[in-house]
Order: C-alpha cells, then structure tokens, then sequence
C-alpha cells in the first residue's frame, strides 16, 4: 500500500497535463486538492482515473454532518482511491461522511476515508495562540486521531511525526509537509525528509513542489520513492 503522491496543486488542467508530460512512462499517485478540483471538477477526476491513475481527492470536507454526508455521496461515485474530511467536524460528522462515501461507492471499491488532524502549516503557537487550543500539535493529533477511529476511518492526515503513534493505533497515515535535503520549506511548519516518514512508519508521503518544481520531475520522483520505499 505505501506510494508517494504527488500534490497536483495546478492551476487548471493544462498545467497538469504540460507536468504529467515530463513523467514518461510513470503512472504517480496523484493527489487532486482545492484549486484544481474547483476549476476542473469531476470530469478530470473521471479522466485521470480511466487513464490509470490513482487519486486521493483532497477537499477536506467541514461541515454539518447533513451536509457533509450529501457530498461524500456524491463523491463516492467518483471512484477515486482517498478521500477526505477534517477530524475537527466531530465524530458524527465524520461517521456521516463515511456513510455517505459507502452509498455513493455502491459497486466501487470504497475510496479510504481519512482525517485531517493539524494541518503541517499550524504548530503549537498558533494553535495555542489563534485558535485557543491548550493542547500541542502532537496532543491534538492523537485526540482527533481517536476520533478517526471511533468513526470508523481508515486512517488520518498527520505530520511524519506522528507517523509511528498513528500506526500504533492502527491507523494510516497520509503526511504531507515533505521536502527534501535542501528544499525550500515555504508555508509549512512541521517538515521532514522521506527518508524520515519511512523511518516514522509512514503510509504515503505527499510531495508537492520538490517534485512539481524540479527542473527534471521525473528524476526528483524516483528519488522520493527510493528514499521513501528504499527500492
């Protein structure tokens, strides 16, 4: 199951498709998010899919569990392979969302339904600070991690280094916040190597612009998923 994916944070399809070019015969997990899912919607999703590509559909659903449900049903048609919602709507919301993921999935494999914990942007200042939370980033991990499983979720979004409790718990983990060696660390706060996710136990790695922004994204690929898969 472990893979690394790819964040395809894309203006609309034709930057997609002038990156998906340069990757010869590869077929990378693709990790659709906000900006390319709300220009391009499902029809790219579909595309992508019948072209032989896996998908973890990052749109973080929050809302009221109604609303939530609603929409993982109609996201459950999609058959992409994750999906997911923020740990933070409650643990009914979250229990909505995997219904809804299940009717809309009738005939499909259901996609794996994950959390999103504390997002590798925040850390413990700003968590304390702005959004009046008294508990670390590592706490607040483990507490919605909790509520993940209570729900009956497949696993959670969390940072390399929660990795390891995560797996403890019997959960995967999807962590974002990747760089290499060397690479710029831009708007995230809790970063870390592939090497050290693999280290950490980690499910799939999210790669975003170390590999997006390569002069030779092919090249930068196939070293994350040696440093992460150690093949």
């Amino acid at each position: 199951m472990r893979d690394v994916i790819i964040a395809c944070d894309f203006k609309n399809k034709e930057g997609l498709m002038s990156f998906l070019s340069k990757m010869g015969d590869e077929k990378p997990y693709l990790k659709i998010g906000m900006e390319l899912f709300y220009r391009e919607g499902a029809p790219l999703v579909k595309e992508l899919k019948e072209s032989g590509y896996k998908i973890f559909l990052d749109l973080k659903l929050h809302d009221i569990p109604n609303t939530v449900y609603k929409a993982m049903r109609n996201l459950g048609e999609l058959g992409v392979d994750i999906t997911n919602v923020h740990a933070a709507g409650g643990v009914e919301m979250i229990r909505m969302a995997k219904k809804g993921l299940e009717e809309g999935a009738i005939g499909k494999n259901r996609p794996l339904l994950i959390a999103v914990t504390v997002l590798t942007s925040l850390n413990d200042e700003i968590l304390k600070d702005e959004l009046k939370i008294n508990l670390s980033s590592k706490e607040t991990v483990d507490a919605y991690a909790d509520n993940a499983l209570k729900a009956g979720l497949d696993g959670v979004v969390c940072s390399p280094y929660e990795a390891k409790a995560m797996a403890e718990k019997g959960l995967i983990s999807v962590t974002p916040g990747i760089r290499l060696e060397g690479d710029a660390v831009g708007d995230q706060k809790r970063v870390a190597t592939p090497t050290f996710a693999r280290e950490q136990g980690a499910t799939f790695i999210v790669v975003g612009r170390s590999i997006t922004d390569a002069e030779n994204p092919l090249e930068v690929y196939r070293k994350c998923k040696k440093d992460f898969l150690g093949a």
